[in-house]
């Protein structure tokens, strides 16, 4: 091959490779908060740009014509056909929201600069996740099947009041010990665990808002901390622009 054939081939390979990968990365996911949302405040707290890519959802049958045919695609099988998932700018796909929180934690510096902050941070993170999976192991939300509206309704009333309460107060003493006086959950900057922490107490469902602030009273770290992350000018732009969503 001639030395300028060659040339225009390379040439030729690299636009082709430049146009098949995306310039920013998408985050695909249904048009609603749920399991995307912490990483969208990830991208705001960074200031970083994305494709914020959504399936849209029918709000009375919850289908999603979209979500179907991407899952016919084969665009999520990295993810076991489920949303969401993380293409990078480099063309690769991520799946498991939490994976996808984590990554972009990592690549945004937010969590720690040696493996013990990360494991520090991370503990804090699981802390929050603790109290998400204990409030749908209570079995009060609209979507839980097999019980009673007056059952939902003494599930709920012993969460907010009792069992929510007793969770966030021994966090909030946990917090208080890796802290260090320094406003932050952990270290001296913000970190994931301080996004997990706004994420537990300020967004949950809008009807789940103030029962969750009341329970939250006795634990002015871990308010602080949430407010500091929604006071974030990225953030709090995010939130004020954000599309609105059943959830």
């Amino acid at each position: 091959m001639k030395l300028a054939s060659f040339l225009l081939l390379a040439i030729s390979t690299r636009a082709t490779n430049a146009l098949a990968s995306p310039s920013k990365p998408q985050l695909k996911y249904f048009d609603l908060q749920g399991a995307a949302e912490t990483c969208r405040v990830i991208f705001a707290l960074a200031n970083e740009d994305y494709d914020d890519a959504r399936y849209a959802i029918d709000q009375t049958t919850f289908a999603s014509p979209t979500f179907l045919a991407a899952k016919e695609s084969g665009e999520l099988k990295v993810n076991l056909n489920r949303a969401p998932v993380l293409v990078t700018a480099e063309g690769k796909t991520i799946g498991q929201s939490k994976a996808i929180e984590r990554y972009l934690a990592k690549k945004f510096g937010l969590m720690g600069s040696s493996l013990e902050d990360e494991a520090m941070i991370d503990c804090i993170a699981e802390h929050c996740r603790d109290v998400k999976d204990a409030a749908r192991t209570k079995g009060f939300s609209r979507f839980t099947k097999g019980k009673s509206d007056e059952e939902k309704a003494a599930a709920r009333k012993e969460w907010f009041e009792t069992d929510m309460p007793e969770m966030l107060k021994k966090i909030e003493e946990a917090v208080k010990e890796t802290s260090g006086a320094s406003g932050y959950s952990f270290g001296k900057e913000t970190s994931y665990a301080d996004v997990a922490i706004w994420s537990l107490l300020r967004d949950c469902p809008a009807g789940d808002l103030d029962d969750t602030q009341k329970a939250s009273e006795q634990c002015a770290l871990l308010n602080s901390i949430a407010d500091q992350i929604a006071s974030n000018e990225g953030v709090a732009k995010w939130l004020k622009e954000r599309p609105e969503s059943m959830f």
